[in-house]
Formats: structure tokens, sequence, C-alpha cells
């Protein structure tokens, strides 16, 4: 994998840069930038270099229709602010466009092509569509690791027709994913919530012979609590899981990686209601498990006092209710504690997690924050991501 920050001559060449800059979006106004921000140094890196960028990307989930509210106008908008810099979103159908000298009518030095979804041929990876879009550029940049885990035109086919890179984003993602998968500094500990097992049971799996610590928080650890003998109540959980956690029990057995769950949590009888911190067989069958409680607290806390890499996917508890926002802002304060006297290297991932964090405005506080959901879950499984191998 090449990184465009290597090349030189670069000056007039036509970049078609693929961007990940699905953003949320609600009546033309972006709640989030995150994903925005993150890509400026790559686009301010090929202005420097006096080329013309070409952008493609997308939002939402048109399945190959035009929507106007899936619009990236005011995305388009939101970079020319940010950059400084003039940025024409291109509205004529790419099928319409027939050369690269289309581009030439136009003074800006950045354009982008409207969203890319609008044409169903992107999700069903077209040779010819993406035969098409290549024939546009002179140079293809892909800085959208997010999307890399799709076999998408986009990301997928385009590399096969043009010289290929990547950016600075996506070297950032694949060297801190490669830093906590291979070049690591033990003892390495994972914290992992969300609501289902069955989603992260290749994840741990993988990663049970390299961490020391899998700590087990959120919905999912209610399957774990309720495994050992003890009620949850009217707890979130995923059915049929049993056989799931005895093999992952056996194998961090043979492994010799530890796994923590929960020993107190905090209840109430609604999502909206207040918290009471119970042991757990303290729970009773009209209860419902929201958040880890303060013993389980201490015991995370000390085992994040004894690692030296920290990856973290998936908030404590319902963080949505600041009742049961509590084990997450603790994690969050011990990792930014030993942070800051440099004594882990943090990652963090997973759309709720830097959800959680952009509330607290702690993001930077973090040694690296992704902004990729499915893509940093399947590198973390040790999958081959077909951005990643099209630009290799």
């Amino acid at each position: 994998m090449r990184s465009i920050f290597n090349e030189k001559n670069l000056n007039s060449k036509k970049i078609l840069l693929r961007l990940d800059l699905n953003v949320p979006l609600k009546n033309g106004v972006i709640s989030d930038t995150s994903r925005i921000d993150k890509v400026l140094p790559t686009i301010n890196f090929l202005i420097q270099q006096k080329t013309k960028i070409i952008i493609l990307s997308h939002v939402g989930r048109p399945n190959g229709k035009i929507e106007k509210e899936l619009s990236l106008k005011p995305i388009s908008e939101d970079l020319r602010k940010k950059l400084n810099s003039s940025v024409r979103l291109i509205t004529e159908k790419i099928f319409n466009i027939k050369n690269k000298d289309f581009f030439e009518k136009f003074d800006e030095e950045i354009l982008m092509l409207e969203n890319i979804r609008f044409y169903a041929e992107e999700e069903k990876n077209d040779y010819k569509f993406a035969k098409h879009i290549a024939a546009l550029g002179d140079i293809y940049v892909n800085d959208a690791f997010s999307c890399s885990h799709r076999a998408h035109a986009s990301i997928h086919q385009i590399p096969k027709y043009l010289p290929s890179f990547s950016g600075l984003q996506l070297d950032s993602e694949v060297a801190a994913l490669n830093k906590i998968t291979s070049e690591i500094t033990k003892p390495i500990t994972c914290i992992i919530g969300g609501s289902k097992i069955s989603t992260k049971i290749d994840i741990i799996k993988n990663l049970m012979n390299k961490f020391d610590n899998i700590i087990i928080v959120g919905g999912m650890a209610n399957n774990f609590i309720e495994y050992f003998g003890n009620n949850i109540g009217k707890s979130i959980k995923e059915k049929n899981c049993n056989q799931v956690i005895k093999e992952i029990i056996t194998l961090s057995k043979n492994t010799k990686c530890k796994i923590v769950c929960p020993e107190d949590v905090l209840v109430s009888k609604n999502l909206n209601g207040l918290s009471k911190n119970k042991e757990l067989n303290e729970v009773l069958y009209d209860d419902i498990i929201l958040d880890i409680g303060p013993k389980t607290v201490n015991k995370i806390t000390d085992i994040i006092d004894n690692s030296k890499t920290i990856l973290w996917n998936g908030p404590a508890g319902y963080f949505e209710n600041p009742n049961f926002a509590y084990g997450s802002i603790k994690i969050a304060e011990k990792i930014i504690e030993n942070n800051k006297s440099n004594k882990i290297f943090s990652v963090v991932g997973g759309g709720d997690t830097v959800s959680f964090l952009n509330n607290l405005k702690i993001v930077k506080n973090f040694n690296f924050v992704s902004t990729a959901g499915g893509a940093f879950l399947e590198y973390l499984e040790g999958k081959k991501l077909p951005g990643i191998t099209a630009l290799d």
C-alpha cells in the first residue's frame, strides 16, 4: 500500500479522492462533522500539490435512487468553509461525463460528484461503472477506511484502472490497528461492549491469542451474567448464546487471556429512570441492567492501570440516560489519566463509543479514535478488507 504523501510530481494531476463523508444529516443540517474534519489534512496536502481534486463519497442508503435529502450539498458547503477554498458540487450524471476534459471548464480546485450511491452500480461493484469513473482522473486515492470493508465500485474496482494510493486518514487507521494487533506492547486490554455477542464473537476469538484481558460490558455482558447463574430481570440479551459463551471461556483458559465480566450493576425499572446499584444476586425480575456498578468500575480501572495498550469498542452502559453513563465516564477518565502520563497507548472505535466521547468533548484525549464501524471491527477480526487489498 503506497501513501499519496510519499508521491512527487502531482502538479496538475486530477485526483479521484474517495472519502467517507457519510455524516448524520437532518433537514440539510450536519449534526456531527467528525468524518469531514478527519480528512482535511489529505485534502489540504493535495491542494498544496496544485492538483485538481474530484471527491467521490456517499451519504445514507439511497439504494441506487436519487434522494434530495441525501445530497452532498451541505457537506460541500461545510468543506468550503473549513478549507477556505471553493468547492463545486457536480450534479451532472456521471454517465454524461465522458472524459476528464469535462473538468477543465471549472476553476475550482475541488469538485465533488453527487452521492455515489445514487447509482445502483456502485454497490453492485460494477466494473464498467468503475472503469468509466476511473477515466475521469489520473490518480486514485482512498482515504475512506470506514468504507474499505465494502466491495463497492468506488472502493474495490477503480484501483484496477489507475495508479492508486492511500490517504493520511486511512494510513492512520491502519497504523493504529496494527499497533494493537501486530506491534503489541503488553499487557494489552480490550474493553468490548454492544448488545450482541454474535457480532463480536470473531473479534474476541481473534484477539484472545494476543490480548491479556478482554472486559465484557454493555448489553452483551448480560448474557455472561445469566450464564453464571444470575437473574438479569428484563435486561436486553441475545438468545441462544450459551454455547458461544462456553466456547469463549474455554478459549480464554487455553490462551491465558482473562475474561472480565461485571460484578455489580446499575439497574432501573425503565430506560428513563434513576439508577440503583445492586449486587448480581439482588437483581429482581422487573429490573433492567443499564450500566456497570462501582465495584466493577474499580476492577476495570485497576486493569487499565496495569495495561500498556487499551482498545475500547462499545460503551459500558445506556449512556443516553446520564444516570447510566457512570461506567463509561469512569473508564474514559482512567484511560485519559494514563494517556496524559504516557503510560498507555489507547485506541477507541465504534459509532456509539465515539458519539459518547464527542458528547463529552474528550475525543482528543485518546491516542487514536476511529470513525470507522464495520471496517474497524472486520480488521480486528483479521479479515482482509477489499479496499485495502485493492491498494496492495
